[in-house]
């Protein structure tokens, strides 16, 4: 089977690729990235010269690269991981959020329903939905949930679930949707919580804390995901959305804390810098649709997952000390150097 992975240089897509080399041996696995900053080739360092695997850098909004692709490469299988994802970067650009999550999914529906795939399986997120408040523990994502976005990064991915829907009911098309809850483990871009932490830490830099860190997301160890999706892929219904969570919640400064101890650190180093613009207190997401239809469940505690990422980071020290400089390092002044 050919199975194409786009955004396959960032983090989800990465593990995606791992998981399936361990799965499915025998998959021919194409990875297409536009290599933008959270794309890191180094990442695929290990499986670059392996028989079943390629490599194509792309952008998936660019329509006549993608269709020639699937001219040539001829996918049975598409999974949409490409995608902008940081909410702080669509709230200081979001034209790019619209282009590469909106137009570049059309794109790829366009090219699957002309080429024929089997399959188009698109990675959206739980933040589609909103939030929900921190006084009502009892209330949780399902599938049901009105979407309700918050962030410009949250609105295109949202409207990219709409095309999906909209191609699967009009042309037939056969695909499926997954939103995720917070991912965390090895190969995240350290603009992201967890990996930020660590590294600042290690350097006894300021660990920047939105507001009070009051705000509870559902972490899920990325492993996890990629085994749903690779259930969703084998026994998922045409045209169904699947939430997959972690059942593991937890506010930001207590992950913040976390660190700080595994790592012997002092607490002096947080910082609370200005809140996030539309910042949503929690997400939550109930999975029971997924275990019920495909037998899925996660199967990492957060207190296993994060010692694992944690020592991940402390492991491979050189692949993200690589990455925190030049762009990356203006824009982290800009998100927290004034707040």
């Amino acid at each position: 089977m050919n199975v194409l992975v786009t955004g396959g240089a960032g983090f989800i897509g990465s593990n995606f690729i791992f998981y399936m080399r361990e799965k499915h041996p025998d998959y021919q696995l194409i990875c297409l990235d536009k290599l933008t900053y959270a794309g890191n080739l180094a990442t695929l360092q290990g499986v670059m010269n392996e028989p079943n695997f390629q490599f194509i850098r792309a952008d998936i909004a660019d329509r006549e690269a993608i269709y020639s692709i699937f001219e040539q490469e001829k996918p049975d299988v598409v999974l949409n991981f490409a995608a902008e994802s940081h909410v702080d970067r669509s709230i200081e650009n979001p034209s790019i959020f619209l282009e590469t999550n909106v137009m570049g999914t059309q794109v790829l529906l366009d090219a699957c329903r002309k080429y024929g795939v089997q399959r188009y399986h698109q990675v959206s997120t739980d933040e589609v939905y909103g939030d929900l408040p921190l006084d009502r523990p009892d209330l949780f994502f399902t599938e049901k949930t009105p979407l309700h976005t918050s962030s410009p990064y949250s609105a295109s991915k949202a409207s990219a679930d709409l095309l999906c829907n909209a191609y699967c009911r009009t042309y037939r098309m056969p695909i499926t949707i997954s939103r995720c809850s917070n991912n965390y483990g090895p190969y995240q871009f350290p603009e992201k919580l967890i990996p930020l932490m660590i590294a600042n830490a290690l350097a006894n830099k300021p660990l920047p804390v939105y507001g009070e860190g009051l705000n509870v997301r559902d972490w899920l160890y990325v492993e996890d995901h990629c085994a749903a999706i690779d259930l969703i892929l084998e026994k998922g219904e045409v045209g169904q959305v699947y939430n997959i969570g972690g059942h593991n919640e937890m506010k930001n400064i207590d992950i913040v804390k976390l660190i700080c101890k595994a790592l012997d650190k002092p607490e002096s180093l947080i910082t609370h810098v200005t809140d996030r613009k539309g910042h949503d207190m929690r997400y939550a997401i109930d999975p029971t649709f997924i275990h019920e239809k495909l037998g899925w469940l996660p199967q990492t505690r957060f207190a296993d997952g994060i010692k694992k990422t944690i020592q991940w980071y402390l492991d491979n020290r050189g692949w993200w000390e690589n990455i925190i400089s030049g762009e990356y390092e203006q824009y982290y002044e800009r998100m927290y150097g004034n707040r």
